[in-house]
């Protein structure tokens, strides 16, 4: 019986929502989704509409004017709250978990490359010149030492990255 209730309503109900949608400022489904679920609210309750037609009426009406009224005191956010360009939480814990397994992995470095790329990091953002004379070798070997480090570091990273 439900089945063909509703069968028999769906075109009745598109109308009537399309029609009065429009008028209220709002979107023909969202009215036909309100409208169903007062029906089923009906239905479970054991009170289904003498007159299935004329009720489908009142109650496109109804909400429509309930969505008017919804309206008129809905405020719209100047921007979105969530715009605020800063990172959220989950952002912010992946971020620090990556940084985390970045110095862990440049820890277990063999010989200068823990010192060469704790430099190479540092936030001071430190100048090769500086880096040299921090850790006491060449400006010019600083490239080949750097080069060598980072594909240790790459070794290191990668089964903990495919891991993942």
């Amino acid at each position: 019986m439900t089945h063909d209730l509703v069968a028999a309503l769906r075109p009745l109900l598109t109308a009537e929502a399309s029609a009065e949608a429009h008028a209220s400022g709002g979107e023909p489904g969202d009215l036909e989704q309100a409208v169903w679920l007062r029906l089923l609210e009906r239905l479970e309750t054991g009170r289904p509409p003498v007159d299935p037609e004329g009720w489908l009426r009142r109650a496109v009406r109804a909400e429509a004017r309930r969505s008017r009224r919804t309206r008129r005191h809905e405020r719209p956010y100047g921007a979105e709250p969530v715009d605020e360009g800063r990172p959220d939480p989950e952002q912010l814990a992946l971020s620090a978990a990556r940084h985390r397994a970045l110095r862990d992995a440049v820890r277990r470095l063999p010989g200068r490359c823990p010192r060469l790329m704790e430099a190479l990091l540092s936030p001071r953002d430190l100048t090769y010149r500086e880096i040299a004379g921090e850790l006491g070798i060449s400006q010019g070997s600083l490239g080949p030492e750097r080069s060598r480090c980072l594909g240790c570091l790459r070794r290191l990273l990668t089964p903990e990255v495919a891991a993942r």
